[in-house]
């Protein structure tokens, strides 16, 4: 308890150098602490027998984050794969320890709406050589968020949508859209809750109760 309570702490004090590194512009603090976040968070989500794909989906994020401090259009699809990887890993972890539920036959609409508005909203900013890798990890991330709130709930759902908004305002940004004062501030902010608020999602799943009847039978 007290190496998870540790690793927890680290993640908390890293994310808050993080992001008032990115309020006031100081560019080492965030060097330093952005590539610290993925791997305290997920060290603490094993500690606490979370399953490996959900580590691994976190480690993902550890290389899309390290990469995407490279200003080079190289490091910044090399980012958005391994991204993209991790949410292959959310996906399957999710179709795994969740259950479907009816709510997916009214919410996928939505999804596919808000996916197909948003790539045909970007299509024509976008450099054209980013075009397509951005549509197919738009496919990946979207899927994603509606798994999670499909199969696991509200916790896991909020952190599904609050990742579409992070790479959303990326994408906006380079297509060169208007953009909300300090942007790479929001976009750490709706990232960080919505890798925790993953984790805590897929992490409060709990097994079925053993049939009492199994128990009798085999003691």
């Amino acid at each position: 308890m007290t190496r998870s309570r540790v690793l927890l702490g680290l993640f908390a004090l890293f994310a808050v150098i993080d992001l008032l590194s990115l309020a006031v512009d100081a560019d080492a603090g965030h060097v330093v602490a952005k590539p610290l976040l993925m791997p305290l968070l997920a060290a603490w989500a094993a500690l606490r027998g979370a399953p490996r794909l959900l580590v691994a989906a976190l480690l993902c994020g550890w290389g899309g984050d390290t990469l995407l401090l490279f200003d080079a259009d190289a490091a910044f699809l090399a980012g958005m794969a391994s991204f993209a990887a991790g949410h292959v890993c959310y996906l399957v972890l999710f179709a795994r320890v969740g259950r479907p539920h009816a709510r997916g036959a009214l919410l996928a609409p939505c999804y596919a709406i808000a996916l197909i508005a948003t790539v045909a909203l970007l299509w024509p900013d976008l450099p054209a050589d980013l075009r397509l890798p951005v549509a197919v990890y738009s496919t990946l991330l979207t899927a994603m968020a509606f798994s999670a709130t499909t199969r696991l709930g509200p916790v896991a759902g909020a952190g599904g949508a609050l990742f579409l908004l992070s790479d959303t305002l990326i994408a906006t940004g380079v297509a060169d859209w208007a953009q909300p004062p300090r942007p790479d501030l929001w976009i750490m902010l709706t990232y960080i809750a919505a890798q925790v608020l993953l984790v805590l999602g897929a992490t409060s799943r709990r097994q079925p109760t053993a049939d009492p009847r199994s128990l009798i039978l085999n003691p």
